[in-house]
C-alpha cells in the first residue's frame, strides 16, 4: 500500500491503534513533555538572565544536552529503569527524560537571553517607581522578553514533537509506531505516511504557537517574533 493509500483509508485512522489515536498520544507526551522541561528550564533562564549568575553553567550545559544520541539515550536509560518499575513506567519515564533534556536547553537559553537583553533603562525606571526584583521580573523583564522565550517555547515544541517518534522503541504509542511497524511488516508505505503526519503535526503546532505568539506579545515587540 502507498502512504497515501494508507492516509486515505478510514479504517486506519478509527480504532485504539489509528492514526487519530497514535496523534493524540503524540501530543501528549510532548505537552508532559514541555511541562516538565518549562518548570526546569523557564526558572532558571529567568535567574541567570536577572543576576547575571552562572552564564557559564547555562551555556557549558545547553550544548552537551543537544548533542545527546537521543535513541541511545533511551535505550541505556529502559534498560537502567527496567528493574525499578514493573509497569509501562519502566518506558515511560525513560522517554520522558530524554525529550526532557532536549527540550530544557532552548528553553532556558531563550529565556536568559531575553531577560538578559531587556534595556537596562527601563529595568532602572521601573525600580525608580518603586519595584522590587520579583516586581521587576514579573512586570519588565518578562514582559520585555517573551518574544525570545516564545522563540525558546516553539524550538523545543518542534524538537519535541519530531524526537517523540523514538517512544515507539521503547514500545510506547505515538505516530513512531506507524514508522516502527511498517518497517517490521516490510510496509514502506505505511512509514512513509507515519514521516508525514509527524511533519504536518509539527507544521499545525508551530502555526497554533505563532497565533498564540502574536496574541500574548505586546504589538511593540512582535516583530521580534
Amino acid at each position: 500500500m502507498t502512504f497515501l493509500g494508507y492516509l486515505l483509508d478510514p479504517d486506519k485512522w478509527s480504532g485504539p491503534d489509528g492514526i487519530l489515536v497514535l496523534c493524540g498520544q503524540h501530543l501528549y507526551y510532548t505537552l508532559v513533555t514541555l511541562l516538565i522541561a518549562g518548570a526546569i528550564g523557564f526558572p532558571v533562564g529567568l535567574y541567570v538572565g536577572h543576576t547575571r549568575r552562572g552564564v557559564t553553567l547555562v551555556a557549558g550545559l545547553a550544548n552537551p544536552l543537544r548533542a545527546l544520541p537521543s535513541l541511545g539515550l533511551l535505550v541505556l536509560l529502559v534498560i537502567l529503569c527496567g528493574p525499578l518499575f514493573a509497569s509501562d513506567l519502566a518506558f515511560e519515564v525513560p522517554s520522558l527524560i530524554v525529550l526532557v533534556l532536549l527540550a530544557v536547553p532552548p528553553i532556558m537559553t531563550t529565556t536568559y537571553a531575553g531577560v538578559a537583553a531587556v534595556d537596562p533603562a527601563a529595568v532602572d525606571a521601573a525600580r525608580g517607581m518603586g519595584y522590587r526584583p520579583l516586581g521587576i521580573v514579573f512586570h519588565v523583564e518578562i514582559p520585555c522578553a517573551l518574544p525570545f522565550i516564545f522563540s525558546g517555547l516553539r524550538n523545543a515544541t518542534l524538537q519535541v514533537i519530531s524526537t517523540a517518534t523514538i517512544a515507539a522503541y521503547a514500545s510506547l504509542g505515538g505516530l513512531g509506531r506507524l514508522m516502527i511497524d511498517g518497517r517490521a511488516q516490510s510496509d514502506y508505505g505505511q512509514m512513509v505516511a507515519g514521516a508525514i503526519m509527524v511533519g504536518i503535526l509539527v507544521i499545525l503546532v508551530d502555526f497554533l504557537l505563532g497565533i498564540v505568539g502574536r496574541l500574548v506579545v505586546s504589538r511593540g515587540l512582535r516583530q521580534l517574533l
